[in-house]
């Protein structure tokens, strides 16, 4: 029987517990009958200790493997040291882009109103001042009437000799025109609008236009022409979307609290923006089970809308440092139990047991790794099917 054959019953009897002698024994008979009876026990004893020398042989053999130049050039293999080191723990929670509540506008009429014509539609962006829906009032033409007509008085009483009106009426005359002034800037009038209003208009009376007062992009656009409007009802709604709200659903579980957060980032496709926590609710919600983390983005690229659904991860720094190697660094053994390849001093690798922490993106802590081991990060599951093509547990077991 070859060196080939015997090692391959070594191999069967280590795998299944069987006693070496017996079964070697075994084997000679069948296949050499004729040695066996000329040289009886001897025989037996020879092939004993050969079995139990080449055994402890293989054993050492099988407890790494290595692998030449090529094949770690082939595969890929990347050694690295691993040490404690420090981390930051991952929350995700998807989200919803808002409007900056505290940069948004709502336009709307301060009379009951009749919508004449629109001027900018859903999305569109506007400057300030810009001109964005006529509205026709009976209120508001009393209001421009009573205007009129106080300031074509006081522009008379304004020219009169100070004897040739008491003190007491100017002042009455001055009064009535400020306080229609006051109703009209009241009723939503710009000083501009005001200022063109001319006695001679009076077709023109009742109709008036609100006009954005920032800069922004039209989000709501909820009104049809001749529609008739009740005061402070919603027209439209105006967000400056250089800056917004992200409203991340956060699992209670997770118990995060905003001052530990070290980073939030908010994620759109390829874009990344890093995000400041501003707010929390106190409350919870009881269907979901979430509560929600408000954040200030700040919107460079005009990528970013009211309305979009992004993902956000809450990184929060560890406690303490932890042994954190590669996801791909990590392979089962025969066992089923994790192990990682530590580079031996020969170049050899050596399947090390560990047992499995938290994923911390695509690392994991793991735990019985020695500080410094010098582990396979790149390259593992080559190493383990060179242990499995020779057939071996590579936890020798």
């Amino acid at each position: 029987m070859n060196i080939k054959t015997k090692r391959y019953l070594q191999l069967m009897l280590f795998l299944f517990g069987i006693h070496s002698q017996s079964i070697l024994a075994a084997s000679s008979e069948h296949g050499h009958s004729a040695q066996v009876d000329s040289h009886g026990d001897a025989t037996n004893d020879h092939q004993h200790e050969e079995t139990h020398k080449h055994g402890t042989r293989l054993e050492d053999e099988i407890n790494t493997v290595a692998l030449t130049k090529a094949q770690r050039l082939l595969a890929g293999i990347e050694v690295a040291d691993i040490y404690p080191k420090e981390f930051h723990q991952s929350y995700y929670a998807p989200a919803e882009v808002k409007a900056n509540g505290y940069t948004s506008y709502i336009v709307s009429p301060r009379t009951e109103s009749v919508v004449v014509s629109r001027h900018v539609i859903l999305g569109e962006k506007v400057k300030k001042g810009q001109k964005l829906v006529t509205l026709f009032s009976h209120d508001m033409a009393q209001a421009q009437a009573n205007y009129l007509l106080a300031k074509s008085d006081w522009q008379r009483v304004e020219k009169l000799a100070s004897n040739a009106i008491s003190e007491s009426e100017r002042v009455a005359v001055k009064t009535k025109y400020s306080a229609a002034y006051g109703q009209l800037v009241a009723l939503g009038l710009s000083d501009l609008a005001i200022k063109s209003l001319q006695s001679s208009a009076s077709d023109t009376l009742g109709q008036y236009s609100l006009v954005a007062q920032q800069a922004g992009i039209v989000l709501k656009d909820e009104f049809s022409q001749g529609q008739r409007i009740s005061a402070g009802s919603a027209l439209m709604l105006l967000a400056d979307e250089s800056t917004l709200w992200v409203e991340a659903k956060l699992s209670v579980e997770a118990e995060l609290e905003p001052k530990t957060i070290a980073t939030a980032l908010v994620s759109f496709k390829n874009y990344e923006y890093v995000a400041k926590v501003i707010q929390q609710t106190h409350t919870i919600d009881t269907k979901t089970r979430t509560k929600i983390i408000r954040l200030s983005v700040e919107n460079k690229d005009d990528v970013l809308h009211a309305g979009m659904f992004v993902d956000v991860n809450f990184l929060v720094p560890s406690a303490q440092k932890a042994m954190l190697v590669p996801e791909s660094a990590v392979m089962r053994n025969e066992e089923q139990n994790w192990v990682v390849f530590v580079e031996q001093p020969d170049a050899s690798f050596l399947p090390t047991e560990i047992r499995l922490g938290s994923q911390i993106n695509e690392e994991r802590i793991v735990f019985g790794l020695p500080s410094g081991s010098r582990i396979a990060v790149k390259g593992a599951f080559f190493i383990a099917s060179e242990f499995a093509k020779s057939g071996f547990d590579p936890h020798n077991h």
